[in-house]
C-alpha cells in the first residue's frame, strides 16, 4: 500500500482562518487568512507533488476567492457530510484515502479525518479532534497551523522515502 501523501485536504473555518466571521454593517462577511499558510499551500505542496484541496461545511465567495488566489482547483463547499465528501474526492482523484492528509478543527471533520492516512489539527482544535491526530500544531487556526502541518508532512514524506530508499510516487 502506497502511503505517500498525494492530496492535502483543509477545512476552512477554524483551520485556515481563526474561526471568526467578521460582519460589516451591510451584512458583508470577512475572513482573515494567514500569509504563511498561503505560501505553504501555493509553493510547498506543489513542489512536493501534493494536491491542495479545500473542504468546508459552509458556502462562501470568500473561500472561492482565496482558493483562486492560491491556485487551488479542488474546492468542496457546503460539505455537511465530510465523510461522504472525502470518499467522493478519493474516487474523483483516483487516490486512496490513506494517501490523503487532512487538517481540521471540529467534530464535523472527525469522520473524514479518520479515513485519511495522516491527520492534523490546529492547537485550538476541540479535544476530540486532537485525540485522533498524528500532528497537533503549536499554532492556532488562522495563525500558521496549516503551514506547520505542511512542513511536518513534507519532511515526514521525504524521510519515509529516504528510509526505504524509494523515490517512487
Amino acid at each position: 500500500m502506497d502511503k505517500k501523501i498525494k492530496a492535502f485536504v483543509m477545512d476552512v473555518d477554524g483551520t485556515m482562518t481563526d474561526g471568526k466571521i467578521y460582519m460589516g454593517s451591510n451584512g458583508e462577511m470577512f475572513k482573515a487568512f494567514d500569509i504563511k499558510d498561503g505560501f505553504g499551500i501555493h509553493e510547498i505542496l506543489p513542489a512536493f507533488g501534493i494536491l491542495p484541496v479545500i473542504m468546508t461545511g459552509r458556502t462562501s465567495r470568500i473561500v472561492l476567492n482565496r482558493a483562486k488566489e492560491l491556485g487551488i482547483s479542488h474546492v468542496i463547499q457546503n460539505a455537511k457530510d465530510k465523510e461522504a465528501a472525502i470518499r467522493g474526492l478519493s474516487e474523483e482523484l483516483d487516490c486512496g484515502m490513506e494517501q490523503m492528509a487532512y487538517i481540521g478543527d471540529d467534530i464535523i471533520d472527525i469522520k473524514a479525518m479518520e479515513l485519511c492516512g495522516i491527520k492534523g489539527c490546529p492547537q485550538d482544535a476541540v479535544d476530540s479532534v486532537k485525540e485522533i491526530c498524528d500532528f497537533v500544531s503549536s499554532k492556532k487556526g488562522g495563525e500558521g497551523a496549516v503551514r506547520e502541518f505542511i512542513e511536518w508532512l513534507v519532511y515526514r514524506n521525504n524521510s519515509d522515502e529516504r528510509e526505504t530508499g524509494s523515490d517512487e510516487s
